[in-house]
Parts: C-alpha cells; sequence; structure tokens
C-alpha cells in the first residue's frame, strides 16, 4: 500500500476529547414571533463545542457548509487572536474540520475562505480529511478594487477552497443566471424565431475521435472545409445534417464560413460558474464594509466582513429553498442574514460578544425588514421568518473540593438524563406512559437516567413492564452490589464514572488548544557575530 500523503506538525497526534454539550435555548434572545416554528439557530459558544453538540443530530444533514476562519496574517483583530504560530493554527483548524465534514450532506459542500499565509497547508490538510478526489476548485476571489499602496507587490485576492461529500456531485451544482454582459452576447443575425443566439466551435481534439468525425462539409455558397490538422467536428456527420435541416448551423451571413453551431438563449438554462470571481460580480471589502457600517455603528465596526454578494453566489450555487446552511465562524452574521434573505434554513456559530452585538441584531434586523443593503433588493426580500437564540451548557461533570468527579449542581433532572443521553448517543424524548423510556436509541434499545439509588425492588419493577424483545440501559448515582448482572437485556451503569473517559470535561475555549513547540536539548547555540 502507497503511503498516504498528509501534513504533520508538533502536536497533531495530542487527542482532543470535546464533550458533547447540550444547547439551551435562550427564549428572550430568540426571534420567533413571525414565525414560532422556526428551525433556524444562532448560538453563541465555543465552535469547537457547539459542532460537537450539533453532530448527533445534524450529522449528514447538512447541504451547504461555509465558513471563514482566522487567517493567521500575523495582525491582530479586535475580535479575533489572529497571530497564532501556523502549527497552532493547523491544531486550531482540524478538529473543526472533521466534526463539518461529518455534519455534510452527501449532497453537500463545504466552501472555505482563506488567503495565501496559510492557504496551501490548509489546501493538504482537507485533501487528508474529505478525500483528494472530493476537492472541486479553488476559487479565487478579487477583495480589492485597488492595488495596496503600502506594499510594492500585494494581494489583491483570497482563495475559497470547494469540496463536496460526494465525488462529482459538483455537476450537479446550480448555474447562475445570465449577466447582462453575457446575455448581450446573443444575438439574432438571421431572425431566428427562437431568438437570440451565440455560435460555438464545431470541432473538438481527435484523440479520441470515431471514423465518422472525419467528414467534408460544403457550405452553401459551396465552400469545403475539413476538420484542421489534429481535429475532428464535434459531432457525427447524421447529427450534423440534421441540425443544418434545423437551422442550428451557422455558416455566415454569406454562407460562406467555416460552420458554427448554433445556442438559443432560450435553451440554456443559466450560465456555468468558473473559479475567478470579479469584484464586480461579487463585491469586495469596500462593500462588505460599507454593509456593516450601515447596520453598525463605528463602534461596532466588524474588521473582516465578507460581502453579502460573494456570500449569495456561494448559497445560489450550493443550495436550494429550504437547504440547511452551516457558518461555524460566523462574525458579523453576513451568512445567516444571506441565508435568511434567499429562503434558507441555517445554522451560525459564534463564540465572541459579538453574538449579541452583531450576529442577533442583524438578524432582528432582516426580520423586521430594516435591513435595506447587500442582496435585499435582489432577493427580493421584504421582512418575517424568525430564529432561534442557544447557549451552551455548562459541563455535565465537575471536581468537588477533594478533586473527585461530580455530576454538576447546575443540571436538574431533564438535563441530566438530556445530557447523559447524548454522551450515550441516544435521543431524549421522554415517553408519556413509560417513566424509564426516556431516550431512545435503535429499535427497542432505550435509556433512563435517575439520581436515585437503584435497588432490585426497584430494577424488578422496571423489568416487569418491558416487553422480551426491548434493551436498556440504566445510568444512575448508585446501586446495590450485583444489580448490574441480574437481567441480560438491562445494563446498569453508575454516574459520572462512565463518562470520564468518555471526554474533556470542564473545558470551555479551544481557541487556543495548543501544544507547546518542542525544546531541543541538543540544540547549540551560537552567539551574533
Amino acid at each position: 500500500m502507497a503511503n498516504k500523503l498528509e501534513l504533520t506538525w508538533y502536536g497533531k497526534d495530542e487527542p482532543i476529547l470535546v464533550e458533547p454539550r447540550l444547547l439551551i435555548e435562550n427564549a428572550a434572545l430568540s426571534n420567533t414571533a413571525a414565525d414560532p416554528d422556526t428551525e433556524n439557530m444562532l448560538i453563541h459558544g465555543d465552535n469547537l463545542l457547539a459542532l460537537k453538540a450539533l453532530e448527533s443530530k445534524y450529522a449528514g444533514q447538512v447541504k451547504c457548509i461555509y465558513i471563514d476562519p482566522p487567517y493567521n496574517t500575523g495582525s491582530a483583530f479586535e475580535h479575533y487572536d489572529d497571530n497564532l504560530e501556523h502549527s497552532q493554527w493547523l491544531q486550531l483548524i482540524r478538529p473543526r474540520l472533521e466534526i463539518l465534514w461529518r455534519l455534510l450532506s452527501e449532497e453537500g459542500s463545504i466552501w472555505i475562505s482563506i488567503d495565501d499565509d496559510e492557504g496551501h497547508y490548509l489546501k493538504v490538510l482537507c485533501d487528508e480529511i474529505f478525500g483528494r478526489q472530493n476537492f472541486v476548485t479553488t476559487v479565487v476571489w478579487q477583495k480589492r478594487t485597488s492595488p495596496d499602496n503600502r506594499l510594492r507587490l500585494g494581494g489583491a485576492h483570497d482563495f475559497i477552497l470547494v469540496y463536496t461529500k460526494e465525488y462529482g456531485y459538483h455537476q450537479r451544482f446550480n448555474q447562475l443566471a445570465f449577466s447582462k454582459e453575457r446575455s448581450n452576447d446573443y444575438k439574432n443575425p438571421d431572425s431566428d424565431p427562437r431568438g437570440p443566439w451565440a455560435s460555438v466551435d464545431l470541432t473538438g481534439q481527435s484523440g479520441h475521435a470515431t471514423e465518422n468525425q472525419f467528414y467534408t462539409i460544403t457550405t452553401p455558397s459551396g465552400k469545403q472545409y475539413t476538420p484542421p490538422d489534429g481535429r475532428c467536428w464535434a459531432i457525427a456527420e447524421e447529427t450534423f445534417l440534421s441540425l443544418v435541416a434545423d437551422n442550428r448551423i451557422w455558416f455566415g451571413k454569406n454562407g460562406s464560413n467555416r460552420p458554427r453551431q448554433k445556442r438559443f438563449l432560450s435553451e440554456m438554462g443559466g450560465m456555468n460558474s468558473w473559479s475567478w470571481w470579479t469584484n464586480q460580480e461579487v463585491g469586495h471589502n469596500q462593500e462588505a464594509k460599507k454593509e456593516n457600517n450601515t447596520l453598525f455603528t463605528a463602534a461596532l465596526a466588524f474588521d473582516t466582513p465578507k460581502p453579502e454578494r460573494l456570500i449569495e453566489r456561494i448559497i445560489h450555487i450550493a443550495t436550494n429553498p429550504g437547504d440547511l446552511v452551516l457558518d461555524s465562524f460566523l462574525g458579523s452574521g453576513t451568512t445567516a442574514a444571506v441565508a435568511h434573505k434567499m429562503g434558507r434554513r441555517y445554522i451560525g456559530i459564534e463564540m465572541g460578544s459579538h453574538a449579541y452585538t452583531h450576529c442577533k441584531v442583524r438578524l432582528d434586523k432582516v426580520i423586521a425588514g430594516e435591513d435595506p443593503g447587500g442582496i435585499t433588493k435582489s432577493a427580493k426580500w421584504e421582512k418575517g421568518g424568525g430564529y432561534r437564540f442557544y447557549e451552551l451548557a455548562p459541563t455535565l461533570i465537575n471536581e468537588d473540593a477533594f478533586g473527585e468527579a461530580v455530576i454538576n449542581p447546575d443540571y436538574d433532572a431533564d438535563m441530566l438524563a438530556a445530557g447523559v443521553a447524548l454522551h450515550e448517543g441516544f435521543t431524549y424524548h421522554p415517553d408519556g406512559k413509560l417513566f424509564w423510556k426516556q431516550s431512545s436509541g435503535s429499535e427497542k434499545s432505550y435509556l433512563f437516567v435517575t439520581t436515585r439509588h437503584l435497588n432490585s425492588d426497584y430494577l424488578d419493577s422496571i423489568q416487569s413492564t418491558m416487553e422480551e424483545d426491548e434493551y436498556l440501559t440504566i445510568a444512575c448515582c448508585s446501586y446495590d452490589k450485583g444489580l448490574d448482572r441480574v437481567y441480560d437485556h438491562i445494563t446498569v451503569k453508575k454516574i459520572p464514572q462512565m463518562l470520564l473517559e468518555r471526554c474533556e470535561f470542564g473545558k470551555t475555549d479551544y481557541n487556543l488548544n495548543i501544544v507547546h513547540p518542542p525544546v531541543y536539548e541538543d540544540e547549540e547555540e551560537y552567539d551574533a557575530e
């Protein structure tokens, strides 16, 4: 077996066991008046913890993921510490990419904004996680409108790496609407009743051509053409003659030009996108800052927003109305705002205080119809919709004064049951009839969580209400000796001990979850001359 090509850095193999936290809705911050059934989510909290919280429910459900992570440029932004050593940055981004990939649906795609500082390292890392065969392209976005006068050779672009979950799915991406400039390329010099058309070359490379792709074409004027050296006709002679009969071959106004095939504008579903996106098409940095300044005061200006037109194009290409969009580096809320205006469902995660000061404020304005900028006019957005605001639950397990693991006292009975279910891979939805059917797993598999002591009478009473093909796991704080071996179809576990090796409890910030660079004892030191 060939060696796997992968990126290596110090600390890469250090395990990161993230605690799956509950997501607690803050009803006071949710905006559901116009849409009580909304599934849109705005989450405040460390995005690695938040992604882990989403994983069990949303794995394989997200159609489009867009992220704009810190670029590691060496400069410090107001809202992000973007000055990380390279290996630290890779350690930061890798576990997030792994969960994002699991969240992506089979028909989904992930789009990652990055620049030259880490772009090429990120490409190799994404190849390793997503599979090199699933790489689609690197979009080059022209983010500036003029050269940077501070630099003799300055950057004018950012990259957007694009991967699909299913190999080749990009061939099913949505096309773009014809631009006015592109539509102007279609003319109707012969007054064809089918409307404007453009002509395309009728030849192709001859490497894999068949015999019936080599023939002589005689024009209406009598002039004859054969394919140029190294090329063939793109279609067989029989097909060519049928196109001539249907007036789909153009020989020029005088009927003597080399033949070209007519493509009618009315028959074109749209135009394919390519990897060069100009600032005229999708906006630029100044446009993005102007959009932000319109929504927020100067004191709340955001350093690195993306223009709404850029996000609109990504969402248009990758999704359809009703599809789920996720951004785990939400920033000022652009992705959520654009998805909302375009009729997509969305999940946005932001770790900083600007989840409250920017993201919530922006979405509230979109819902109220008080955001006139961005794509509002082109999307024909007026107002409406809603979202639910979530915060991460505290850690499930704390240490007491003696260093012993104990259940967090902030957890009530329902939270504890839901939290343990999340760890065990069950879905929490208590049965209205049988109290022990708190959470369900696979068919006929259940989980019951209780803080009371489990004795034989209590266990027997539960067992007596079970059907023969049902399986139950009981998580309790204590139980009589030997009860874990009484029934083959009942497993008894003790909390919190059953969870201690599952993950890292008590950690709230994974943004700098970094291993310090190594120091080699045999490293020689040299005095400067």
